[in-house]
C-alpha cells in the first residue's frame, strides 16, 4: 500500500521557495485555499496542494 508523500507547513514552504510566514499569511488573507489537517489540527500538504499553490505564485 503506497502512501502519497505529505509535507508540513515548513516543508511545503521550502518546496515552494517561500518562507513559512508568507505561506501562513496567504492562508489568513484567503489568497490560497486551506489544505486538510491531521487529527491534531496541523496542516498536511500533498503534492497536489503544492502544485495548486505553485500556480498562484
Amino acid at each position: 500500500m503506497s502512501r502519497e508523500k505529505t509535507y508540513s507547513t515548513d516543508g511545503a514552504a521550502k518546496e515552494l521557495g517561500i518562507s513559512k510566514s508568507t505561506l501562513l499569511r496567504w492562508f489568513r488573507q484567503k489568497r490560497i485555499e486551506d489544505v486538510k489537517r491531521d487529527r491534531n489540527g496541523w496542516r498536511v500538504f500533498t503534492s497536489a496542494d503544492i502544485k495548486r499553490i505553485r500556480k498562484v505564485l
